[in-house]
């Protein structure tokens, strides 16, 4: 039985961004899609171009909310799709054929449904190939993008919605919960789904701190037990390391490899203490 997309945008005060979003969507050769639009009280002219597009959108809103993830919140509430890709405003789909070719794939037997994106930037674009096999050391340094993913809207009511009291990794969060907590199976689409804007709120995620701060946060709540083993992650990651073992260089025996790296965590608490 052929599944139902909902494309939710975000947007605030980026009338360009979002008529740019608008345009790819409607320009999709699958027009079998509901397209909500949750504005957050714009005041630069995005609520009259969204007007405009009146017989383009199933359900639009424009009134303030209290972030992202609360209008992100309040586009799964209304949607009625088996399956929701975020696209905000800025955000492409990487050609017009994208739902055509993605609409087929999408069955029963997964929840969530990701593919690779382009990070554009004002004079630069960079292509983002995920693994096809997710794990939690992948998502201890890295998430799947939002606007890459389909996600079954029955997962947001099976477990939650966006913490709203995230500012940044709510989707994250969302992410490493359902896949490495609750095993919800997923499938890599091997192909690419957009062109991520990464000038609006998303390039908020450089800042580095905020988003250790909230994660640690996350961490604490669902994987409190791992939380030594992320140091030994961090460790196995670091440059230094790396540069000691000649990891790329040569090939040194597990075993071997696990000791030293457990001995230099020792080493390391016993330097902290």
């Amino acid at each position: 039985m052929p599944q139902k997309i909902s494309i939710i945008t975000i947007n605030y005060n980026n009338k360009k961004g979002l008529e740019k979003t608008i345009q790819s969507v409607v320009c999709q050769t699958e027009m079998d899609y509901e397209f909500i639009v949750i504005d957050g009280g714009s005041t630069d002219g995005s609520k009259e171009l969204l007007e405009s597009y009146l017989e383009k959108l199933d359900y639009w809103v424009s009134e303030s909310d209290t972030g992202v993830y609360n209008a992100m919140n309040k586009g799964i509430k209304v949607a009625k799709g088996d399956f929701i890709i975020f696209m905000n405003s800025g955000d492409c789909f990487y050609a017009n054929t994208v739902l055509e070719n993605v609409k087929p794939l999408l069955v029963d037997e997964y929840d969530i449904y990701y593919g690779d994106n382009y990070k554009i930037k004002p004079y630069s674009k960079r292509k983002k190939t995920y693994p096809e096999r997710l794990s939690f050391t992948f998502f201890y340094s890295s998430c799947i993008n939002h606007q890459s993913t389909f996600i079954r809207r029955q997962l947001f009511f099976d477990y939650f919605l966006y913490n709203e009291n995230l500012k940044i990794v709510a989707d994250w969060e969302f992410f490493i919960y359902t896949i490495c907590v609750e095993n919800r199976p997923y499938k890599y689409l091997k192909m690419t789904i957009s062109n991520y804007d990464f000038t609006g709120m998303s390039s908020l995620k450089s800042n580095k701190s905020l988003v250790d701060s909230e994660k640690s946060i996350v961490f604490n709540t669902y994987f409190s037990l791992f939380l030594e083993d992320c140091k030994l992650i961090d460790l196995i990651k670091s440059k230094r390391i790396q540069q000691i073992l000649y990891i790329r260089e040569f090939k040194i025996p597990w075993k071997l490899f696990k000791g030293i790296i457990n001995f230099l965590a020792f080493f390391q608490s016993k330097k902290s203490i």
